[in-house]
């Protein structure tokens, strides 16, 4: 694991650990654009009143202010207009999409990989400032479901290429979860949801405590609303159990067909990573269908390492509303899960596969040709400072992690050395090429 940050909450990595960071974002990124999704990149700062529209999150807030203020300037303050460091992508991603509608062709597919700010307690697994992975889909005025089920498997064909454990993609309905609570006459859906949420924090008992005294719900309805959260299933028997539960309301019926269609189609291109669990409940408010989180098996307590949903009116402009899906993945999370657990690692710390040595100070130059033509067929290289012995410039390709060293005789004549198994054969600098697993660290699970 990275030693311990000098400024809490803002996580720095060394140059191995950084290579499985970069590593993680690779495939990612390369996994998303197989999809067709498009990249774009956000600005760092929202206006307050732009971030705090959809959430009641202002004590996550980071706001700007200038060290010196303009003359004549008293203290800054709280207006919507104050600048802040956004606390994710999708609050940004909206404003995007409201403003460059014009210019977009919907549906629109984007992922969009930035740092996000957030004033949170730091801890394993969150920090104050880290890494956000996201892909939408977002329609002009209707965007079909489907989208909703071939964002799941995205994300799981996307995790399934990370070195980390097993994962499970929990996903449920809100409409499912609202049109069941309204059917039992619990029409504050909202609260109930709230409740639910803090099901694995508090417990069973405590959430019935809480939907009795906080909601007013007798104990039967407070039963009725746990029993639905304990149905979890791998394919769609879930829809058996909630019929068994013996509620009916339309909206119940439309989020039970929904959810069915994305845990088929999963069960079939991703057996056993996508469930349908009915304690997903996902408290933000704009979430208005599927919604996902996302586990690593036997590492629950590290909490959802991806989520989102289905949000119908997150953007609009006038009377044109943007529906979309999305999913976010906790980068930062991940690798910080993956370097103390030590899943993976990088076979080196630099990405340099040669050091050029030098047999004395006059040889720098014919050096740096050698270098230009192995560089010239994509062989990172460094060439070395000082005429040492060779055996000191041995030595400092392997402090730096460096496989290869090269040597030029008088002759003009050249000779590379694997310094790991000791071999040692002649060379040309216009045809040689290290092995495929040696041009580049290699990043692999462990164990």
């Amino acid at each position: 694991m990275a030693r311990k940050a000098s400024l809490s909450g803002f996580p720095e990595w060394l140059p191995q650990e950084r290579l499985v960071e970069l590593h993680v974002l690779d495939v990612l990124r390369r996994t998303f654009e197989l999809h067709g999704f498009a990249n774009i990149e956000t600005r760092a700062v929202e206006t307050v009143g732009q971030l705090l529209r959809k959430g009641e999150i202002d004590k996550e807030v980071y706001a700007l202010s200038r060290l010196q203020a303009e003359e004549g300037e008293g203290p800054a303050k709280q207006d919507p207009n104050q600048l802040a460091l956004h606390f994710d992508l999708t609050v940004p991603f909206a404003r995007y999409v409201v403003e460059n509608a014009g210019h977009l062709a919907f549906p629109f597919r984007r992922y969009q990989i930035q740092k996000v700010w957030r004033g949170e307690r730091p801890q394993e697994g969150r920090a104050r400032e880290f890494t956000q992975a996201d892909i939408d889909v977002v329609g002009d005025g209707e965007l079909p479901f489907r989208y909703d089920v071939e964002l799941a498997l995205v994300i799981a064909e996307a995790l399934g290429a990370l070195p980390i454990p097993d994962f499970r993609i929990r996903v449920n309905n809100r409409k499912l979860a609202e049109g069941f609570y309204r059917g039992i006459g619990l029409e504050d859906t909202a609260g109930v949801l709230r409740s639910i949420d803090k099901l694995e924090k508090v417990g069973a008992d405590r959430v019935a405590e809480l939907l009795q005294e906080e909601l007013g719900a007798t104990p039967e309805q407070a039963s009725l609303a746990l029993k639905l959260a304990s149905i979890r299933t791998e394919d769609d028997s879930f829809v058996d159990q909630v019929r068994a539960l013996g509620v009916t309301s339309e909206l119940l019926d439309t989020g039970l067909e929904e959810l069915r269609q994305v845990i088929a189609e999963a069960a079939r291109r991703a057996p056993g990573k996508v469930i349908a669990d009915l304690s997903i409940a996902r408290g933000l408010d704009y979430y208005t269908g599927t919604v996902y989180e996302t586990v690593l098996v036997g590492h629950e307590q590290l909490g959802s390492i991806c989520s989102g949903g289905r949000y119908d009116s997150l953007a609009a402009k006038g009377s044109r509303s943007f529906p979309g899906v999305g999913l976010s993945i906790g980068v930062t999370r991940l690798v910080m899960r993956i370097l103390s657990q030590e899943f993976a690692e990088a076979s080196r710390s630099v990405p340099t596969a040669v050091l050029v040595t030098l047999a004395d100070d006059d040889s720098w130059s014919a050096a740096q040709d050698v270098a230009a033509a192995l560089r010239g067929r994509g062989i990172a290289v460094e060439v070395a400072a000082k005429a040492e012995k060779f055996g000191k410039q041995i030595k400092y390709a392997d402090r730096r992690g460096i496989p290869f060293v090269w040597f030029t005789s008088e002759d003009g004549t050249h000779e590379v050395k694997d310094i790991r198994s000791g071999d040692q054969v002649q060379a040309d600098p216009a045809v040689w090429t290290p092995p495929a697993e040696d041009l580049l660290p290699q990043v692999s699970a462990r164990g």
